[in-house]
């Protein structure tokens, strides 16, 4: 499918009068799908065959990313994005989800699972979620590595840096980001930086990256989200990522009780693009393993 075709055959979903865009398709549970930053929902393009086979998926382009509306002048949050989805999840009246996260959208399932267990713990109604699979993201903000750009993209000159942020600079930083040997191909940074300018996306940059200051300020929040949450966690990591590959994974390892890890050796920070493969083939058994330790 061409980034055309994956743009027709999604739809619009409004929150706050912007323009979200959604694809949805397949049957059966369903599943979130929840994009990193700066690209978008074709993130998961090469995972959505077989995923749709199997389960009904929902994958939006959060605010200000992709075919999503991108506001100047809006508030952007981690707070803000996980009422997005929440909000359409409602919209068509699901209750129960599996999730499916990677980078900036480890940070909004992090918020969704802190909301879920106070629920729980309040035995209130809300958005149930069954099983939170993670790939590569800033988990635990203490040992993330941002990129330079992301670095200079929070200091008071970001706005400039955002607007003269370019395709030749896009695939230096991705080029750096990805496996020795999964390099992206000079066709998917195209579409990558298709999605990002698209709708003036470099206007926004700066206001998305506020991410990462919130991840500090809403640390323990989050981090013990998931340390105190009863369902099944996994985490999938592209070890050879120099934002949060090994050191990641180490961390974890300390702070999260039976951590259930993969590493996948050689790839980088896009595990879903870089080896689709082996991030079904761990999910689907991660899924399965806890389903049948749940019937026993």
């Amino acid at each position: 499918m061409t980034l055309k075709e994956w743009k027709a055959a999604g739809h619009y979903f409004s929150y706050k009068q912007h323009h979200i865009f959604v694809r949805e398709e397949g049957a059966g549970e369903p599943l979130v799908l929840i994009h990193g930053f700066p690209t978008a929902s074709w993130d998961w393009q090469q995972l959505w065959p077989a995923l749709t086979q199997r389960y009904h998926i929902l994958a939006l382009d959060m605010l200000g990313f992709g075919f999503s509306d991108k506001p100047r002048h809006y508030p952007y949050s981690i707070l803000d994005q996980a009422n997005i989805i929440e909000a359409l999840l409602q919209s068509k009246k699901i209750a129960q989800v599996k999730i499916i996260s990677h980078d900036y959208g480890d940070t909004v399932a992090q918020e969704l699972l802190a909301r879920f267990n106070t629920r729980q713990s309040r035995r209130e109604a809300g958005l149930d979620i069954t099983h939170l699979c993670l790939l590569n993201g800033g988990l635990f903000p203490e040992v993330h590595r941002p990129l330079l750009v992301q670095k200079v993209l929070m200091s008071p000159v970001g706005f400039l840096v955002g607007r003269l942020f370019n395709r030749a600079k896009l695939g230096k930083n991705f080029k750096n980001i990805f496996g020795p040997n999964t390099q992206p191909t000079e066709a998917e940074l195209d579409d990558f930086w298709t999605l990002i300018e698209g709708n003036g996306g470099r206007y926004v940059f700066h206001l998305l990256i506020r991410y990462m200051a919130e991840r500090v300020q809403y640390r323990e929040r989050w981090v013990g989200a998931l340390q105190a949450t009863k369902i099944p966690l996994c985490f999938i990591n592209g070890v050879a990522d120099p934002i949060s590959g090994q050191h990641m994974v180490d961390r974890y390892r300390e702070l999260i009780p039976h951590p259930q890890v993969v590493e996948l050796k050689g790839i980088g920070h896009f595990p879903l693009i870089e080896a689709p493969q082996a991030v079904l083939e761990h999910f689907l058994g991660f899924v399965g393993r806890s389903e049948k330790a749940q019937a026993l």
